[in-house]
């Protein structure tokens, strides 16, 4: 059975996707929604602690804010934050992220290892997406903000960039659509894609666990089995969602 954690309010939380810092809500109830999502994934085993700088987030959304060319996105205030406050939490020295348009989705990752809101070095921070164009503004964006020059885009398939993946990687963000009725079930082939290079305690971000779950049934049922994953927990913050999983082991042998 799926663990599930539920903001009393998710179902009407919702944003205008053209204004992405538009609050929506007092600052206080933004923080606590996302503070009690981050103390069920401690409960669930998921997380450590529930512990990240609201200061460096705040000087992080400011920043982003102020750099970014976001034509649209799905990621509202609460995601965002959840979002940095994961990575922040797990400090993953290799942070994969599939499918991030216009580099909004990555820096909502990145973001708590480089710019204005880095709490940690990161040893490699990397971006995939698969429309050039988009691609282009996504390393512009991010460059605006990354000024060691943590990060690095590439535009590619996701699927084909993550078979190729060397070294072990300890958070993976899918956000990615594939081609003609594919649509969001491709995660479940990127997940398969970069399975050698998880290791057991790697975390998966899957946004769109919610608006998308039909989609996604196939990619829900092998995180959430316990062959798979140590634990799977459904975070509905708003009204798309995200599931957060922790690998369980090594990837089989051949």
């Amino acid at each position: 059975m799926a663990l599930v954690h539920e903001a009393p309010d998710w179902r009407t939380y919702r944003m205008d996707v053209r204004r992405p810092f538009a609050a929506l809500e007092p600052l206080e109830q933004e923080i606590a929604r996302v503070d009690a999502a981050l103390s069920a994934l401690v409960a669930a085993g998921v997380l450590p602690h529930a512990r990240y700088d609201r200061e460096r987030f705040a000087r992080h959304r400011a920043e982003v804010a102020a750099a970014f060319d976001i034509p649209w996105t799905a990621i509202t205030p609460r995601m965002h934050r959840l979002l940095y406050a994961i990575n922040s939490i797990q400090q993953p020295r290799t942070l994969v992220a599939v499918g991030i348009f216009c580099g909004f989705t990555f820096i909502a990752n990145a973001g708590a290892g480089l710019g204005a809101g880095a709490c940690y070095a990161a040893e490699r921070l990397l971006g995939i997406e698969i429309d050039p164009g988009e691609a282009t503004r996504a390393a512009r964006n991010v460059a605006a903000v990354d000024g060691d020059g943590r990060a690095r885009i590439l535009p590619a398939d996701g699927v084909a960039a993550l078979r190729e993946l060397t070294g072990t990687l300890d958070l993976l963000y899918l956000d990615a659509n594939g081609g003609g009725e594919q649509g969001k079930s491709i995660y479940l082939d990127m997940l398969a894609a970069a399975r050698h290079a998880l290791v057991a305690g790697s975390l998966v971000l899957a946004h769109n666990s919610l608006n998308c779950a039909a989609a996604l049934a196939d990619y829900l049922a092998t995180v959430r089995d316990p062959a798979n994953c140590r634990q799977s927990v459904n975070v509905c913050i708003d009204g798309e969602g995200l599931e957060v999983s922790l690998i369980a082991g090594a990837a089989p042998q051949e």
